[in-house]
C-alpha cells in the first residue's frame, strides 16, 4: 500500500514538478480578476489566466471560481479527462490546507419524526384512494345501471 502511494506521488511530482511551491489561500485569493486569475481545485493552484477566453463555459465560469475552493464547482460540470489534463500546464503550486475557510454546510436539516409519521400516513391515505375511488365509480356505474333498467321496466 505505501509503495502504491510513492509510486503515486513520484508520477505526479514528476508531472508537476518535483518542488511544488504551497501558497496560503488567502494569496490565491489576491489573484481573482481577468488579468491575474486563480483556482484551487483538490487542493492544487492553477493560474489560468491564459486560458480565460477559452474556456468553454465562458471567463465568467473561471472568475467566480476564484477566491474559493472550486472542487466542488469543477466536479460538478462534469469535465472531460482532456481538460483534467489540460489543466496540467497551468499548475503553479498547493495551497496550504490548513488555511482554507470552514466549508459551510449546505445539507438540509433532516426530518423530525413528526414529519416521518405524516409522510407515511400521507402515503398510506394515496394508497387507499388508489384502490377506493375506482371502486366507487364502478358501484356508482352498476347502480345507475340497475336503477335505469328498474325505471325502464316501470315505464313499460
Amino acid at each position: 500500500m505505501a509503495a502504491k502511494y510513492l509510486i503515486e506521488c513520484s508520477v505526479e511530482e514528476i508531472a508537476m514538478g518535483s518542488k511544488s511551491k504551497i501558497f496560503t489561500f488567502d494569496e490565491v485569493a489576491k489573484h481573482n480578476h481577468k488579468k491575474d486569475c486563480w483556482i484551487i481545485v483538490n487542493g492544487k493552484v492553477y493560474d489560468v489566466t491564459p486560458f480565460l477566453e477559452d474556456h468553454p463555459g465562458g471567463d465568467e465560469a473561471l472568475l467566480s471560481a476564484a477566491e474559493k475552493d472550486a472542487t466542488t464547482d469543477f466536479e460538478d460540470v462534469g469535465h472531460s479527462d482532456s481538460a483534467v489534463e489540460m489543466m496540467e500546464k497551468y499548475f503553479v503550486g498547493e495551497v496550504d490546507s490548513t488555511t482554507l475557510p470552514a466549508k459551510v454546510s449546505s445539507n438540509p436539516p433532516r426530518p423530525t419524526q413528526a414529519s416521518a409519521y405524516s409522510n407515511e400516513s400521507s402515503g398510506f391515505v394515496v394508497k387507499m384512494l388508489q384502490y377506493l375511488v375506482p371502486l366507487l365509480i364502478l358501484g356508482f356505474a352498476f347502480a345507475l345501471q340497475y336503477f335505469g333498467k328498474k325505471s325502464k321496466s316501470d315505464e313499460s
